[in-house]
């Protein structure tokens, strides 16, 4: 299972759909799972939506929830979940009931005004796509999720990669990203999407 993190609209979404489209995993992203509780009217879709609108956290039990069932639905053993955990009790709740450590986390490192301007521009009819909302999400996301991005830094098993070049990076053939020694990757996410991949691609090939 490898946990997909970054601010809002920094492009976790796409790059987890390619990441399904060439290595055969399941991709959950809890934001999906959560509006598409909100679409089937129920008791926790309405509480969820009121919360969205005002760009705060979901109670992680109702996540976990929706994450596990959706997990036990794929026939699958291959995960990468987008979005999740959003804070430390996110982090708790799921290590607590779905007992499962991430073999590695992808960051991927956007600055704030970028990721206004993204999504702003995205036009998906989303309730929570306003700048008003867009600010509180982000203000959220600096609160709460940066101290996971900390937590899986502190364990030790680390190795960050760092891409400052606007166009593809060719890491040295001495350095190989071993997902079992790594448990963070740092990608500079303000790229090209297709950039972005590139190096995504070649995280996720020396990990098969």
């Amino acid at each position: 299972m490898v946990l997909s993190l970054g601010g809002p609209g920094s492009g976790k979404g796409t790059q987890c759909a390619n990441v399904v489209q060439h290595f055969s995993y399941t991709h959950l992203s809890a934001g999906d799972l959560l509006r598409a509780e909100i679409r089937s009217g129920s008791e926790f879709g309405a509480m969820i939506q009121g919360m969205i609108a005002e760009g705060r956290i979901v109670p992680s039990e109702i996540t976990v929830k929706l994450l596990c069932k959706a997990m036990e639905e794929s026939g699958n053993d291959r995960f990468i979940i987008d979005g999740f955990p959003r804070n430390e009790e996110n982090r708790i709740v799921f290590e607590n009931v779905a007992k499962i450590e991430p073999a590695f986390v992808l960051f991927f490192d956007c600055p704030e005004e970028e990721l206004e301007k993204r999504i702003m521009n995205r036009n998906q009819g989303r309730e929570d796509d306003n700048l008003e909302t867009i600010k509180k999400r982000f203000k959220v996301f600096v609160e709460s999720t940066l101290p996971i991005v900390s937590y899986y830094e502190s364990k030790g098993k680390l190795r960050k990669v760092r891409v400052q070049f606007s166009s593809m990076i060719i890491l040295p053939s001495h350095v190989v990203p071993d997902p079992l020694v790594c448990c963070l990757l740092k990608i500079n996410a303000a790229k090209p999407s297709e950039e972005v991949f590139e190096e995504v691609k070649y995280l996720f090939a020396s990990e098969t």
